[in-house]
């Protein structure tokens, strides 16, 4: 029936995944509207049991991945490449970087970038600091780094490393599920593995939901500071409408055209602004503080990494925390992706270290800049950014241009970077969601990405209008557990087939058993085995 109705359509996908996923976003919404507080109460309860019962099962599994991953780049099997041992990477190193800033957290450090240090130092995280001194203002810098460097980029890098070395160097589909061929065999590429493709569609859909619901009340804050547009729902379901449009436009030209030129643009002006505000705000106490933030949280890192609030549950790790590793979690699918097409060539050991490092760094200097210059505006009494913080985050970069010259025209920029962002997501996210809802072998019509763009921002459009930022927040917590499993369950398949390949054995060796005498042979499917 499925195959008769995409026919009808005259679509080009694998019907169990594209009519499941659409279907299940079709029912969310439509349940969602109607019911808006009743789904965000369901949401909210939910959040609370997984946060009391499984928050620990987060934090321990991204600190995990992260020694894994460490552990690959450093092992004999660093010098993999995710292709044949003779091929190279297809992009420049700079170029690289600037698609892999672009399309991950770039929206996020916009929204956050001034707004949770702020936070953090108004409201401190442990016990016993007092809001507003120094120990808070350090605090809030190395929490910051936490959420933002090497974890949540691990979250992005564990995916992208099994997806490029699966398709590249063993010619598997580029979908999720591939990467548990050498666990379920031919099951992956049935029921099993559509079931593990949908789950990835999803989280890939409310993932970029969330962030553009919290890039477009940023920016409905940016439009009201500049223009005095009233920040109400009506106003972000148009911006939303609005930015769904540029992002279709742009999703049609393709990845080379569309999504690489806007993440070159995007960076430059990034830099640009990191750069105004280091020169006219406090340089030296920039400067000095930066130093400072990158030594408290490497000191940090090791307890941090498996800090989970036993003793104190005050509920903040929930807020936040937790938030953000299961946010980060629900964009894996989409961002392994996409680091894995622009990846091929590399070897293990440059994937890692790039992946985890490099945008790390840029991590780094952004909060070093607006975290610790906002740190500055709030001890120094120039504005009253703590206060305006805790009524609405979305303001806080724009109440935070206020104590420095060309105010204006600072927040216009600001406003630009994140409208580009915001594109480069969605577009970005659309191109991998497509792939995941149809075979290699079939071909990428522009219908159906802009057809996920338009899902997108219907999603975010409907979570705003069901709680706003408290209803992004628990959505996503409870949705990102499944794909947080999921993740174990790659690294697991991605081991064991490095093991076979170091060995000089083949994938199709290892799911068959002849790789290693204790795995059980797994009978290959007939009509994939030209694929593999």
């Amino acid at each position: 029936m499925l195959e008769r109705l995409q026919r009808l359509l005259g679509l080009q996908t694998i019907p169990g995944v594209f009519f499941t996923s659409a279907g299940v976003a079709v029912l969310f919404v439509a349940f969602a509207i109607p019911f808006n507080t009743e789904v965000s109460a369901f949401f909210g309860v939910l959040t609370g049991w997984v946060a009391r019962n499984l928050g620990w099962f987060y934090i321990l599994s991204v600190t995990s991945l992260f020694l894994f991953l460490l552990g690959l780049a450093v092992s004999r099997y660093g010098t993999i490449r995710l292709g044949s041992d003779e091929s190279r990477p297809d992009y420049s190193n700079l170029t690289w970087f600037t698609m892999l800033f672009a399309a991950g957290i770039g929206t996020i450090l916009m929204f956050w970038g001034v707004a949770e240090p702020i936070s953090h130092f108004a409201h401190p995280p442990f016990e016993g600091v007092r809001a507003g001194s120094d120990q808070a203002a350090s605090d809030a810098m190395m929490v910051a780094l936490y959420h933002f460097g090497l974890h949540t980029w691990t979250i992005f890098a564990m995916p992208g490393l099994a997806i490029g070395y699966f398709a590249y160097r063993h010619n598997l589909p580029m979908r999720i599920s591939s990467l548990f061929y050498p666990i379920l065999g031919e099951r992956a590429f049935g029921p099993w593995g559509w079931a593990v493709d949908v789950i990835a569609v999803l989280g890939t859909l409310f993932g970029v939901a969330t962030s553009l619901g919290l890039g477009t009340l940023q920016l409905n804050s940016g439009l009201s500071y500049l223009f005095g547009i009233p920040s109400t729902g009506l106003v972000q379901v148009l911006l939303i409408t609005v930015i769904a449009g540029i992002a279709a436009t742009s999703v049609a030209l393709g990845l080379d055209k569309g999504v690489r030129r806007l993440s070159q643009l995007n960076i430059v002006l990034a830099i640009l602004l990191i750069l105004f505000v280091a020169t006219v705000g406090p340089t030296v106490f920039i400067a000095e503080g930066m130093v400072q933030s990158v030594g408290d949280y490497l000191d940090a890192l090791p307890w941090l990494s498996f800090w989970t609030e036993t003793f104190s549950d005050s509920g903040w790790q929930r807020q936040w925390t937790l938030f953000y590793w299961a946010w980060t979690i629900s964009w894996a699918p989409y961002v392994g992706i996409f680091i894995a097409r622009i990846s091929r060539g590399r070897t293990i050991r440059e994937f890692v270290a790039g992946v985890l490092f490099a945008p790390t760094a840029f991590t780094l200097v952004w909060f070093g800049v607006f975290g610790l210059s906002a740190i500055n505006v709030e001890m120094s009494g120039q504005v009253a950014l703590a206060e305006q913080v805790q009524q609405d985050p979305s303001v806080a970069i724009f109440a935070f241009l206020e104590a420095f010259p060309l105010a204006d025209a600072a927040a216009l920029l600001s406003v630009v970077i994140i409208i580009i962002f915001f594109t480069t997501s969605s577009d970005s996210a659309s191109l991998v969601i497509d792939m995941l809802t149809r075979r290699d072998d079939q071909p990428s019509l522009t219908r159906q990405r802009i057809f996920w763009a338009a899902a997108q921002g219907v999603i975010a459009a409907t979570l705003l209008l069901a709680g706003g930022l408290d209803a992004l927040q628990n959505v996503i917590t409870s949705l990102g557990l499944p794909f947080c499993i999921l993740l174990i369950f790659m690294a697991v398949a991605l081991f064991r087939a490095l093991r076979a390949d170091y060995r000089g054995y083949s994938v199709n060796e290892l799911v068959q058993g002849r790789a290693f005498p204790e795995v059980e042979a797994v009978t290959m499917p007939k009509q994939e085995t030209q694929d593999v």
